[in-house]
């Protein structure tokens, strides 16, 4: 794959790594840094990818990679409570809080097949998890969050 091809193909996924990114890190500045260290990974790593139709699969996983190493560095330096709200506001602030409420195991294959339209093996080979954990964890998840907009 040549410099040009793989930022074309990196660009093509922006949208999607920012939306998978703003799931797990809740903050507008993590996700842009979660997403360039993405890149930059996939980059030095691009020899790893064994077949070029899963490029998005491959930069998705290290993308929750990075995303969960953000995570833990943020957690060190201070507490989630103590973090500033996002500055742009979601579009529904009850089904945003609903989500949020959820346990990453259950709301990242949500967002995943939900918003991104990934397919269940897809999700699977990412989350690196059988594809039947898949569809349990979306099924909860969904069942979850029917209670709670429900209540």
């Amino acid at each position: 794959m040549t410099r040009d091809e793989f930022g074309a193909a990196v660009v093509a996924q922006t949208d999607r790594m920012y939306r998978i990114a703003y799931t797990l890190l809740r903050s507008d500045a993590d996700c842009r840094d979660a997403m360039q260290e993405a890149a930059l990974r996939a980059w030095e790593k691009q020899h790893t990818l064994k077949d070029e139709r899963y490029f998005a699969t491959w930069l998705t996983r290290i993308l929750i990679n990075a995303c969960h190493d953000i995570g833990r560095r943020r957690q060190r330096v201070a507490a989630l409570e103590d973090l500033p709200e996002p500055s742009v506001p979601p579009p529904d602030p009850t089904l945003s809080m609903a989500l949020a409420a959820l346990p990453e195991k259950l709301r990242l294959p949500l967002v995943l097949h939900e918003m991104e339209g990934m397919p269940y093996a897809e999700i699977a080979r990412t989350l690196r998890v059988p594809q039947t954990t898949v569809v349990g964890r979306i099924h909860r998840a969904k069942v979850q969050l029917r209670k709670e907009l429900t209540v």
